[in-house]
């Protein structure tokens, strides 16, 4: 059953995502949590940075579409500027949202990642799924209510993890 959180990939931040390294593996789309995935909880818009790398995730002709359980005005805002598709109050880790994300960009779970910074929704959504999952450092050391007290769960099966062997990186929150 814990299987189940354990990430198919572990990085620092989406920075360490390369493009290009994606599309070698046949990559064709991402689906991403918004919030502490690819900016600040309470950050409403995109950095300049993220911008550069979001154009070079289009400049290799891989699809986005963010799926954030946060509220459609949140999500709306931070993503119509960029053009990309979302999909809010997503209920991960339901499976729905992630299954709506793979149809409206006609890819195949084959061709799909997925990027989140919680075990509890992002990766265990994926995994159910049968999706590449991806978890990265959240990029804020603060989180909202809820999110709160899943990082406490998360702590423990992480903790857990480690001591199985499964994981060998350096949790940092």
């Amino acid at each position: 059953m814990l299987k189940k959180f354990l990430p198919g990939e572990y990085v620092k931040s989406i920075y360490h995502i390369s493009p290009s390294v994606l599309k070698e593996k046949g990559v064709k789309g991402i689906i991403t949590d918004l919030d502490n995935t690819l900016v600040e909880w309470d950050r409403p818009n995109a950095t300049p940075t993220l911008i550069e790398w979001l154009n070079e995730i289009k400049q290799h002709q891989i699809k986005i579409t963010i799926v954030s359980n946060n509220n459609e005005e949140r999500v709306r805002v931070f993503s119509d500027p960029l053009g990309i598709p979302f999909i809010s109050k997503a209920r991960k880790p339901l499976s729905t949202a992630f299954k709506k994300a793979l149809l409206t960009m006609n890819l195949k779970k084959e061709e799909t990642v997925i990027i989140g910074d919680q075990l509890l929704t992002d990766i265990l959504g994926g995994n159910r799924l049968g999706l590449h999952t991806i978890l990265v450092v959240p990029v804020a050391s603060s989180d909202g209510f809820f999110t709160q007290f899943n990082r406490k769960i998360e702590r423990k099966i992480m903790a857990n993890f480690k001591r199985k062997g499964l994981i060998d990186w350096e949790e940092s929150n």
